[in-house]
């Protein structure tokens, strides 16, 4: 049973979508799902393994496209057990989870047919900066999410952050001012450090930053060491404690500028919460399927950037 919103703010709070957005998503998925079952039917049909048209046979409990991106933005919002899921939509646990594997290429091809998907690689610098041409400002930051303990005990010590004391994932995040996601990174575990996850996905031999204003943390201290560039910007750290200077201050001017910085970096972070509405990526990810925790996130995003349009 699809359930019924009252309002937009019910409709928000089950799908993550408000309600004058949801059409333009469900077109695109429509189309998205037509494409994929004529893709279907085309390479069954040209293995000789099958003769029935596309939308022949028994329907299942969620014949719409309507229907389906429902199911799968209420899982994606608010997160639940898949027994949970298919008591909602009057469906067996299996084929819950069934549906929700099978219906999430779909809604990631129609949030790339609406250009609202992130990238996730860049080649060549030639290519990162034909991506972000158009923006005055790149604002990089990573970001933490929970993950559910791995029974194996290796697994269990790479994805163990120390720093959140418990098992997590985390992924870089390029964003502009106007809260628009660019990049987001593979996912890395929950131990690496911010910094080693930037050199990986931008390798700092090439001049990625050189002509545009970057602006970071301090979990990237030695960016202005490592990559070619004079826009980028990092706040100052305040200086060590010790016996000459007990009472380590910045100064007045550097609290000013530090305090500039974060005027403009505050976007990333609203960015961030933006993609964190789903819930998928706020409680400990429970699934299994490889490479699933990299899919969603980068889902999520294209969710976020499709609300900016």
């Amino acid at each position: 049973m699809i359930p019924e919103f009252r309002d937009d703010r019910q409709t928000r709070a089950l799908t993550g979508v408000p309600t004058e957005k949801l059409p333009l998503l469900e077109d695109a998925f429509a189309v998205a799902w037509d494409d994929e079952k004529e893709r279907a039917y085309q390479e069954g049909f040209s293995k000789g393994e099958r003769q029935r048209k596309p939308g022949g046979g028994q329907k299942g409990k969620l014949p719409t496209a309507h229907e389906k991106l429902t199911f799968l933005l209420y899982y994606l919002k608010v997160y639940p057990t898949f027994d949970v899921l298919g008591a909602q939509f009057g469906i067996d646990r299996s084929k819950a989870c069934k549906n929700v594997h099978a219906l999430l290429p779909i809604l990631c091809k129609a949030l790339e047919n609406l250009g609202v998907l992130p990238h996730r690689e860049f080649k060549t610098v030639e290519e990162f900066r034909a991506a972000c041409d158009w923006a005055k400002e790149l604002l990089i930051d990573a970001t933490e999410r929970p993950h559910s303990r791995p029974t194996n005990d290796e697994q269990q010590r790479d994805l163990y952050s120390g720093k959140k004391k418990r098992h997590t994932v985390k992924n870089t995040i390029i964003a502009t001012v106007t809260k628009w996601v660019l990049f987001v990174g593979g996912t890395f575990s929950g131990h690496e450090h911010d910094f080693t996850m930037l050199k990986n996905e931008f390798p700092p031999e090439h001049a990625w930053f050189k002509s545009i204003r970057v602006l970071v943390d301090l979990g990237y201290q030695g960016i202005l060491d490592a990559y070619e560039g004079e826009n980028i910007e990092i706040p100052h750290k305040k200086p060590r404690k010790s016996k000459k200077n007990p009472n380590p201050e910045l100064n007045t001017e550097q609290k000013a500028e530090n305090q500039a910085l974060s005027r403009v970096r505050i976007f990333v972070e609203n960015a961030i919460s933006g993609i964190k509405r789903f819930n998928i990526l706020v409680y400990a990810f429970r699934n299994h399927k490889l490479n699933m925790e990299d899919d969603v996130m980068a889902m999520c995003a294209g969710l976020w950037n499709f609300l900016l349009i």
